[in-house]
């Protein structure tokens, strides 16, 4: 793959590698610091992996005073630096540069105050995010979004891609579930954004930092929302005959006004790979699943359920089978959660992060099929079926570069056609590099150039995640 383009690393700083190196070395703990090329190597991609560059130096802060050293002496030296989570993003959005600095958060890992009066917890953003609900689950409360990354990604990369999940149906993506931020500016400023009311006053800068990809700053902690564990959950899976069925289905479920907490798809492709790897009981008889969870009592549940599976039988729904054990939920969910490692057991794929309004899903779905079957190709499509955020998967051999081409050239097509629908490019996944060059297909110069303007207050040199978000030639004008 070559069809995206990285800026050219300044000869000046890949000159000057030893001093810089040098001058990191005096501001963090030497096991705070990886300069060694072999060591630097996990580092060079995310889960994007079909774009790699080898970072200058790495720099794994344990505080936030480390983490404003490092960024004012980058600054002061005209080095740019690459925020980094735990390297999950897959839109390359921690992918780095050969001149650039990466900062990542892992040793910031710390759950710093719990406060159930409020409903809130102050962590490090090197927390992963399903380590803050198992820290309060034992008090009746959880975090809500909920990635299938969640065992491993940051909330530092959460915030900066606004990560959703199966969940966000109900609880909405990380941004509703936000309440503050400390956050590193690009000259070592520090400065704290929201806190633990649910509504802070003046500017809604909190709701600029979230989603905007590490280009405003880096967040070192964040205070986020906690919410009361519902009384019960209930997944039942569907199975329909079609895909086309099943997306028709999810749009009159929501055209009811019925909210489950969570409607996820899976296409025969899906279903047969998870089924195989989490043997989670899943109909091998149907063309497509969905997975419906409803929460609350017994008799909330009962009643809504009623209601979904009137739906469904309109539609002339295959398979209906509800969870009857604790055990059998979590391996529903499981199948579900394990879609993208079960799928990379079996193939090379690009996960696409389209979303499109509910009632296109069927349209979208039919269509997405016949463009990866132009190319030759298979697809995949699990996604929240819910809000619209369709996760094709397209299967391919990455050491095939012709093949490697095609996968690419797919999904820009999938994601033109979701904003042809009158969608975006990105649900949760973020723009990073994957979707850079798409975004004149879904903004004006005019929309970027402002965009561009609020990124430039806040970098004015544009140090901060070059290559990512803007197409590189409106980015390279803007900043001079």
């Amino acid at each position: 793959m070559n069809q995206i383009q990285f800026l050219e690393p300044k000869a000046g700083i890949i000159a000057r590698r030893a001093e810089i190196q040098a001058g990191l070395a005096e501001l963090v703990p030497a096991d705070c610091l990886v300069t060694e090329e072999r060591e630097l190597v996990p580092f060079e991609t995310d889960a994007f992996t079909a774009y790699r560059r080898v970072p200058l130096a790495v720099v794994l802060p344990e505080t936030t005073e480390q983490v404003a050293a490092v960024m004012k002496y980058c600054s002061q030296n005209g080095v740019p630096v690459v925020p980094r989570g735990a390297g999950t993003s897959l839109a390359g959005g921690a992918i780095p540069q050969e001149d650039a600095v990466v900062i990542g958060v892992s040793k910031m890992a710390r759950i710093l105050e719990v406060d159930f009066e409020n409903r809130a917890a102050r962590v490090q953003a090197g927390v992963t995010n399903l380590r803050i609900s198992d820290e309060v689950s034992a008090d009746g409360f959880f975090y809500a979004p909920d990635p299938s990354s969640q065992l491993a990604c940051t909330i530092a990369g959460n915030i900066g891609m606004n990560s959703g999940g199966a969940h966000c149906l109900k609880y909405g993506v990380t941004t509703n579930n936000l309440l503050g931020v400390k956050m590193v500016l690009h000259d070592g400023t520090v400065v704290d954004i929201g806190g633990k009311a649910l509504d802070a006053s003046g500017i809604d800068l909190l709701g600029l930092v979230c989603g905007s990809e590490g280009q405003l700053g880096i967040v070192t902690e964040a205070t986020v929302r906690l919410l009361a564990k519902p009384e019960g959950a209930r997944p039942v899976l569907f199975g329909f005959d079609s895909s086309e069925v099943a997306g028709a289905c999810v749009s009159d479920i929501i055209a009811a006004g019925i909210i489950p907490v969570a409607i996820e798809f899976m296409d025969k492709e899906a279903i047969d790979i998870c089924e195989a790897f989490a043997h989670a009981g899943y109909p091998m008889d149907v063309q497509a699943l969905l997975i419906v969870e409803v929460e609350g009592s017994d008799d909330e549940m009962d009643a809504m359920l009623k209601k979904i599976i009137a739906i469904a039988k309109a539609h002339n729904v295959k398979r209906v089978k509800e969870s009857q054990s604790a055990m059998e939920a979590a391996s529903i969910w499981k199948g579900r959660k394990s879609a993208f490692g079960a799928t990379g057991r079996v193939a090379d794929y690009i996960c696409m992060d389209g979303t499109v309004p509910l009632g296109q899903l069927s349209h979208v779905l039919a269509e997405t099929s016949k463009i990866v079957e132009k190319y030759g190709l298979r697809v995949a499509n699990v996604f929240h079926a819910g809000d619209g955020n369709m996760h094709p998967l397209i299967l391919y051999n990455v050491n095939d570069p012709a093949e490697a081409e095609k996968a690419e050239a797919a999904g820009m097509e999938i994601l033109k056609l979701c904003v042809d629908v009158g969608g975006c490019l990105t649900g949760e996944h973020g723009v990073g590099i994957e979707k850079r060059d798409l975004m004149l297909h879904q903004f004006t110069e005019t929309d970027l150039n402002q965009q561009m303007r609020v990124r430039a207050a806040f970098d004015p040199g544009w140090m901060l995640n070059p290559s990512k978000v803007f197409p590189l030639d409106l980015a390279m004008r803007k900043a001079g």
